[in-house]
């Protein structure tokens, strides 16, 4: 029989000190205060293989939770159904809409803001940003924020 995947929660003080470490260095590599994978494990004091051991088994829970906030603007035509194409192409993404603001359309161009999350099942954002640009009718798409 094939393993199937089985995830536990538990509390810090009963993870083993090796695997804390993987998780420091992760997010060393993140924040981009150490370049390379061997800057980090040295700096948490673990081997290379330690970390690729358990690297893909074990994160934060509100990393995986949380993900990122992207907030932008972008203008597009009055047009039925513009909107929901575009929502349509974040859905696809697999990007989760946290926000919608559209003004009211003046001389047939509305303005909309758009928070969206970001999580590790998200496909490329910059494909998705540039796929909202090509989508006919939208005039410019513009990140603001990236939280």
């Amino acid at each position: 029989m094939g393993e199937t995947a089985k995830y536990f929660v538990v509390r810090r003080k009963a993870v083993p000190e090796v695997l804390l470490k993987v998780v420091e260095a992760k997010r060393l590599l993140e924040s981009e205060k150490v370049l390379t994978v061997q800057a980090a494990v040295d700096a948490v004091g673990i081997s290379r293989s330690s970390f690729y051991k358990y690297k893909d088994d074990i994160f934060q829970f509100h990393d995986n939770s949380q993900g990122t906030t992207y907030t932008m603007t972008f203008q597009m035509d009055d047009e039925p159904g513009l909107l929901s194409d575009v929502l349509k192409i974040i859905a696809g993404y697999r990007a989760n809409i946290l926000t919608i603001h559209q003004s009211i359309p003046i001389n047939g161009v509305a303005t909309l803001s758009l928070s969206i999350q970001v999580l590790q099942t998200t496909g490329d954002i910059s494909g998705m940003v540039e796929r909202m640009e090509e989508q006919k009718g939208v005039r410019y798409v513009k990140i603001l924020a990236r939280e």
